[in-house]
């Protein structure tokens, strides 16, 4: 089902809104004094569409870095006669008291505010006016929500010197809240009475107390006949506490896990607890005792633990405490403790190390609410992913991509995640991968590229976009993706291997694409970055796959692109063509490379008598004895001088050496190649070539061009047949054979 679930298309559903949100004047709203959005007024929309333009809004904010928040975006939802807000979900600092306040008018069902740093003590006021309606709140992580700022003497001046101070709200409790049922409390600052908090609240059924530490937890007895889900993550345990929990007998869901990693912790868990849940508890399904310490041996004996079928069946749990259990449970955390490795474990779900399957169990469990676990737990798949194969690819990435969402700001995450990726997306994977699902992949990879200038998240992702069939499967994120890349080559202190990968990138992405992808690029700064790069290669004396690299890229980026040639020129290309020749004479893929860049130069008409020096035509003269990469320097060295032959005896503006004596040149290259020579060379079209044939103004530019055409349709048929037809070649060859000024061996290969 997963593989189905991630192939199918958005739901209509999911695209209106998203169109919405991202063009919400053109759509649901107006701009009232060009500022401020207004709902259009005969506009009436349910909760089921509210609700989901708030919680994807945040998602957005919270994800795509192109999106824009809006300051007035909850002002639309602030009268109920027109939008009806039920249930949403808020997060980090995208919301603030006055988002809140905003929408107070609205009976809420379920608030879901996690780790939303921004609101005060205002918006616990805000949240009374939700409390005849509220089921289900959640204010994990908000730390500040229960302070207040003092203002003292009030005055204006001493406030500068004597900033607001911040005051801990003592007196707020859930009096009223009469519906509650569902609270998480997760990470409340210290100094809050929660017991006095909870006191009003009549029958509560879940409650998390996430990182809270209470001494004294006996108040929970109040809702020993409601309460069936209990969460005390990081609470420092004492027998206390487990003889109250042993009294909770409704509880269906037990979670007393903790950061192994967090602090020292007394308490330890024995066979007389474990027991005790057992047998006290006997509705439980859940149980989640991760990275606690066991201080006996709870197992069975070795001998009988090896025995038999891997099975769930309390009878033969490889812990004895679980064989006094019903049924088997529908989770078990073991996650970091020793049990998880045993074979016989009493639960359907279990987190753990022990294999894949506990991984991934732990990463779905702990990534909402626990990063610091979760990113050891992706850490655990990365080696999976590395060392043996992922049998659960799909699940694998899709939790993968929901944590490095999720947690966008945690940098382990963003490390071991981006790690992770790269493995599950290399080619033995790509079979099992939706277009969808790969698409996601980039979106992530490119968040974290944006979000994190960390060295290790920069190379990582980078990597993974490697393995992608560029530029096809990133043309839908081209512009963002090329400039998140010239941004990494033009810091100013740069990390080698990943200014090798990245120079890479661009050079893939500019290679085969269309003219106007290439124009764009070339605006952001494309070219003065590759020629930067170049220099610095040059100033060190050092020939490596960035220096060939970049001049790869421009030679792609200057393909039929005139605009990107003018620069080229304007930014002392020529010197550095120069330079380079001088300093590296023998490495020929540079030379191809810098070459086939020139032959795009030479192609532009208003560019070609910046290349009319005594200098530049001497170079090319000499690189037509080239025998570097086979006949690709020379080639392409004829090929810059047939288009600056084309424009005529009157263009050639210089004394030295004679128009004649390079023609003569170029007559012996041409002669001197094989015709049947293999080539390193890609033509998208051969337009630039046979406007060389119906002239009769330089004969051995005419001889060039028919030599390239005949050399390519005889050795690469298949590719070049179609595209000499397409592009009208036939005819201009038929009218060439007929020209008197052509020479005879020109004819004889055009025929």
């Amino acid at each position: 089902s997963l593989k189905m679930a991630s192939d199918s298309p958005e739901s209509l559903m999911t695209l209106c809104t998203n169109y919405c949100l991202r063009n919400l004047e053109g759509t649901l709203c107006y701009l009232l004094d060009n500022e401020t959005l207004r709902l259009h007024p005969d506009i009436f929309l349910p909760s089921e569409i509210c609700d989901k333009l708030v919680n994807e809004y945040v998602e957005l904010v919270k994800t795509d870095s192109i999106f824009e928040p809006h300051e007035s975006f909850f002002t639309l939802f602030s009268d109920p006669r027109s939008t009806r807000l039920a249930r949403i979900h808020l997060r980090e600092h995208i919301v603030q008291d006055q988002d809140l306040e905003a929408i107070r008018k609205q009976d809420l069902i379920e608030l879901y505010l996690t780790n939303c740093e921004k609101l005060t003590a205002k918006s616990l006021q805000t949240l009374v006016s939700f409390s005849h309606t509220l089921i289900s709140l959640s204010l994990f992580g908000c730390c500040n929500i229960f302070y207040e700022e003092e203002n003292p003497g009030g005055c204006e001046d001493d406030c500068l010197v004597n900033p607001t101070r911040q005051v801990l709200v003592k007196d707020f409790t859930f009096e009223g809240f009469s519906r509650l049922r569902i609270l998480n409390l997760g990470r409340l600052i210290e100094g809050v009475n929660v017991e006095t908090l909870l006191r009003p609240l009549a029958s509560l059924a879940a409650l998390d107390l996430s990182g809270i530490q209470l001494n004294d937890v006996g108040f929970l007895t109040q809702w020993k006949d409601s309460l069936v889900s209990l969460v005390l993550y990081n609470m420092d345990l004492s027998e206390e506490h487990i003889q109250v929990i042993a009294q909770l007998r409704k509880l269906r869901h037990l979670d007393i896990s903790r950061d192994h990693l967090s602090s020292y912790y007394k308490f330890k868990l024995t066979r007389r607890v474990l027991n005790l849940f057992v047998e006290n508890l006997v509705n439980l399904t859940s149980l989640d005792i991760s990275g606690h310490t066991m201080l006996e041996n709870c197992t069975i004996p070795s001998m009988e633990e090896k025995m038999g079928q891997t099975s769930i069946e309390p009878a033969k749990s490889s812990i004895a405490p679980f064989r006094g259990l019903k049924r088997p449970l529908q989770f078990l955390g073991l996650f970091e403790t020793s049990l998880c490795r045993l074979t016989h474990i009493p639960a359907y779900k279990v987190s753990g190390d022990k294999n894949e399957e506990q991984v991934l169990n732990a990463i779905e469990a702990y990534t909402e609410h626990r990063p610091e676990i979760t990113s050891r737990a992706i850490n655990l798949l990365f080696d999976i992913a590395r060392i043996e194969r992922c049998s659960q690819l799909l699940r694998a990435l899709q939790l993968v991509i929901t944590a490095l969402k999720c947690h966008k700001d945690d940098k382990n995450i963003q490390v071991t995640g981006s790690a992770a990726l790269f493995y599950l997306t290399n080619s033995e994977y790509r079979m099992e991968q939706s277009v969808k699902l790969r698409r996601q992949v980039i979106q992530v990879v490119l968040n974290g590229m944006e979000s994190y200038q960390e060295v290790t998240v920069q190379r990582n992702c980078c990597l993974t976009l490697c393995n992608f069939s560029i530029p096809e499967e990133l043309e839908f994120q081209y512009r963002r993706v090329n400039e998140l890349l010239l941004n990494i080559l033009n810091q100013s202190r740069q990390d080698e291997s990943i200014q090798r990968i990245a120079v890479h990138l661009c050079n893939a992405l500019v290679c085969q694409v269309d003219n106007d992808h290439k124009e764009a690029v070339g605006k952001m700064g494309f070219v003065m970055t590759m020629l930067k790069l170049i220099q610095k290669k040059l100033a060190d004396k050092t020939c490596d796959q960035v220096m060939e690299f970049s001049w790869s890229a421009l030679w792609n980026i200057t393909d039929e692109t005139p605009d990107n040639c003018e620069m080229f020129l304007n930014y002392s290309g020529m010197k550095l063509f120069l330079e380079c020749l001088k300093e590296f004479p023998e490495k020929q893929e540079l030379h191809r490379n810098m070459l086939g860049l020139l032959g795009n130069v030479a192609e532009v008409k208003e560019l070609r008598p910046q290349l009319m020096t005594s200098q530049f035509i001497s170079v090319f003269s000499n690189l037509l004895e080239s025998k570097a990469d086979g006949i690709e320097v020379s080639y392409n060295a004829c090929g810059v001088l047939s288009h600056i032959m084309f424009d005529g005896p009157e263009a050639w503006g210089i004394c030295e050496p004679h128009r004649e004596e390079v023609v003569k040149r170029m007559w012996a290259a041409i002669q001197s190649w094989d015709i049947n020579s293999r080539r390193n060379i890609n033509y998208r079209s051969f337009e630039p070539i046979l406007r060389l044939l119906p002239q009769g103004i330089s004969p051995v530019s005419q001889h060039w061009a028919t030599w390239a055409l005949y050399n390519l349709v005889s050795v690469y048929p298949d590719k070049y047949c179609p595209l000499l037809i397409k592009e009208g070649g036939i005819p201009l060859l038929k009218d060439m054979i007929k020209m008197a000024s052509a020479r005879q061996e020109t004819k004889e290969m055009a025929r």
